[in-house]
C-alpha cells in the first residue's frame, strides 16, 4: 500500500514540473512580444499573462478618451498601487482632456512617465506597483509611477540600541530607507543604482555609494557579483548576504548588516558600499573588517574617554566570554599548581560529590545557558525576561542541591554568558559564542596550551580572511594609513584620515565641502 502511495505521488510530481515549466515558458514567450495597434490585442494578451478575472486583485479598467477620441485601458495592481492617486491624478485628467494634440505625459499629474513598446517591460513595471495605460491605434504603452506598498513606519533600533545618539531605524521599505539616508547626506554625489538579483520574483537590490569617494573596481565587483546570480526569488538581504560572501562556512562574518541610517551614513561617508533592499529592516555594509563588528556608532556620540572606556569594557567582555570556561577546565584539569592553596581546596571541596569531570560540567552549563538565552527570545516578548530570570535561577539551585553542577561552574559560566551580551553585533557575537566551545574543547585535551594552539591558529585564520578583497583585520595587520580606529578612537577632530584599504579616491576627510 504504501509503495503504491509513493509511486502516484512521484508520478503527480513528473506530470506537475513539466505543466510548471510549459506555463513559464508560455508566458516568457510572451512577455517578449510587443504591442499591437489594436487595443482588443494587447488586452487578450494581458488577460493570460494576468490571470484575468480569476486574479482579483488586479484591475482592468476600459475607458473612453474624449479628448485623444480614442479607447483605452488602466490596468494595475489594486493592493500594491496608489488608487486613489490613480483617480485624481490619471484618470480625472484623461477623462477632463478635451485638446486633441497634447500628449498623455503633459496631462497626467504623475512624478514618472514613461513609453514602453514591450510586454515584459510593462509586466516588470506594473508588479513594481505601477499603473500601465494602453491607447488604440499605438503600438505603445505608457507606465504611470504611483506605487504603494505597506509598510511599517520610522520606529526606533531593535537590536542596535543607544542611550546617545539618532532612534531612527530603517524599515522594509527601500525608498524610505533611502530618504533617510538622503536626510543625512544631501550631496549629488550620492548614487542610487538598482541590480535585479532574481530572476521569477524579480528582487532589486540598491546599491549606494558616493562618487568621488568609493572605489570604482569594488563598487563594479559588487555589481558583477549581484548580476550574475541565478535564482528565482531572493526576498530580503539576509538572503542574499549568503550569495555573495566570500566564505561560506567561516565562523567569522564578512558582511556588516546596520539597521540604523546614521551609522549606514558614516560608512558612505568613508568610502564603504551600502546594499538595501525591499523587505528588509536593514542594510549590508560592504566591504567590512574586524573592527567593524567591534565598534557601536555610540562610541563617537560619547566623549573622548567615555566612548575608549566603553570600547575597553567590551574588549574585556569579548576575552572573558570567550576564555573564561576554558580557562576553569584547563586549570581543574591540567594546571592545578597554578591556583592559589585555599582557593584550590574551595573548589575541590565544591566538587566533591558532582560526578562529572570539569569539562562535562561546563559544557553542561554552557548548553543550558544558551538553551534559556534561546527560549527568552522565542516566547512573546511579555514573559520572556521571566523565563529567562526564573529558569537561570531554578535550573541553578537544582542542579547545585543535586550534585550535578559546583557552585563555581555557576559563577564562571554565568560570568562568561553575560559578558557575551556586551558583543553587540549579532553575527560577531553567534562567532564568539561559538568559539567559546572550541576553546573549552581544545582546553579539556590539551589545558592551556591546547588553547594556545586555538588561538594561535584563529589569528592566522582571521589574518586570511579578506571581505571584497580587504584583509580582515586592517588597518592594524596589514597596516594602512588610516586614522587608526581600532581597538581605541581618537580625538574626532584628529581622524583626519578615511581607510586607506578601501583604495578611496579621496583619502583625506576635509572639513568643508567635497
Amino acid at each position: 500500500m504504501l509503495k503504491e502511495m509513493l509511486r502516484l505521488i512521484t508520478k503527480q510530481q513528473r506530470n506537475t514540473a513539466p505543466a510548471e515549466g510549459k506555463l513559464e515558458g508560455e508566458q516568457n514567450s510572451l512577455k517578449e512580444k510587443g504591442f499591437s495597434r489594436h487595443l482588443q490585442e494587447n488586452l487578450s494578451l494581458l488577460k493570460q499573462l494576468y490571470s484575468i478575472p480569476d486574479n482579483k486583485d488586479i484591475k482592468l479598467r476600459e475607458l473612453y478618451l474624449g479628448g485623444f477620441n480614442k479607447q483605452a485601458a488602466l490596468l494595475f495592481i489594486s493592493t500594491i498601487t496608489d488608487v486613489k492617486s490613480i483617480e485624481e491624478n490619471i484618470l480625472k485628467p484623461l477623462t477632463e482632456n478635451t485638446a486633441s494634440d497634447k500628449k498623455v505625459k503633459d496631462i497626467v499629474a504623475i512624478q514618472m512617465v514613461k513609453e514602453i513598446t514591450l510586454f515584459k517591460d510593462a509586466v516588470k513595471d506594473i508588479n513594481k506597483g505601477n499603473a500601465l495605460l494602453i491607447l488604440d491605434g499605438e503600438s505603445k504603452a505608457y507606465i504611470m509611477d504611483c506605487p504603494d506598498f505597506q509598510s511599517r513606519a520610522i520606529e526606533k533600533p531593535d537590536s542596535e540600541i543607544l542611550i546617545k545618539g539618532p532612534k531612527e531605524a530603517f524599515n522594509e521599505k527601500a525608498v524610505a530607507n533611502i530618504s533617510l539616508l538622503r536626510k543625512k547626506i544631501r550631496n549629488e554625489n550620492l548614487i542610487v543604482e538598482a541590480v535585479e538579483v532574481s530572476r521569477r520574483s524579480h528582487n532589486d537590490v540598491f546599491v549606494l555609494y558616493i562618487r568621488g569617494l568609493a572605489n570604482e573596481k569594488l563598487i563594479d565587483n559588487i555589481k558583477e557579483r549581484l548580476g550574475s546570480l541565478e535564482v528565482n526569488s531572493i526576498q530580503n538581504l539576509s538572503l542574499l548576504e549568503e550569495y555573495i560572501e566570500e566564505r561560506n562556512y567561516s565562523l567569522f562574518p564578512s558582511i556588516l548588516s546596520t539597521e540604523r541610517p546614521d551609522r549606514a551614513a558614516s560608512f558612505l561617508e568613508d568610502g564603504y558600499i551600502v546594499l538595501l533592499m525591499d523587505n528588509s529592516p536593514d542594510s549590508l555594509v560592504l566591504p567590512a573588517t574586524f573592527w567593524a563588528f567591534f565598534h557601536s556608532p555610540e562610541d563617537h556620540y560619547l566623549r573622548f574617554f567615555y566612548g575608549n572606556f566603553t570600547r575597553a569594557l567590551r574588549m574585556t567582555a569579548l576575552f572573558i566570554t570567550i576564555f573564561t570556561s576554558a580557562i576553569y577546565v584547563a586549570i581543574t584539569t591540567y594546571h592545578a599548581e597554578m591556583i592559589p592553596p585555599d582557593l584550590l581546596l574551595a573548589i575541590a571541596a565544591s566538587r566533591e560529590k558532582v560526578p562529572f569531570p570539569a569539562a562535562i560540567e561546563i559544557l553542561i552549563m554552557e548548553l543550558a545557558f544558551e538553551l534559556i538565552r534561546e527560549a527568552g527570545l522565542r516566547v512573546p516578548s511579555p514573559i520572556g525576561p521571566t523565563i529567562g530570570i526564573v529558569g537561570a535561577l531554578i535550573l541553578g539551585q537544582a542542579a547545585v542541591e543535586a550534585n550535578i553542577i559546583s557552585p563555581i561552574v555557576i559563577i564562571v559560566v554565568a560570568l562568561g554568558g553575560l559578558s557575551s551580551f556586551a558583543v553587540s553585533d549579532l553575527s560577531l557575537n553567534f562567532a564568539v559564542r561559538l568559539n567559546r566551545f572550541l576553546f573549552i574543547l581544545s582546553a579539556a585535551m590539551m589545558g592551556i596550551y591546547g588553547m594556545t594552539a586555538v588561538f594561535v591558529g584563529g589569528l592566522f585564520y582571521m589574518v586570511s580572511i579578506k571581505s571584497f578583497g580587504v584583509p580582515y583585520l586592517a588597518p592594524m595587520s596589514p597596516n594602512y594609513k588610516s586614522s587608526k580606529d581600532t581597538i581605541f578612537r581618537r580625538l574626532t577632530k584628529n581622524e583626519t584620515l578615511r581607510p586607506g584599504f578601501l583604495k578611496s579616491t579621496d583619502l583625506q576627510k576635509k572639513t568643508t565641502g567635497e
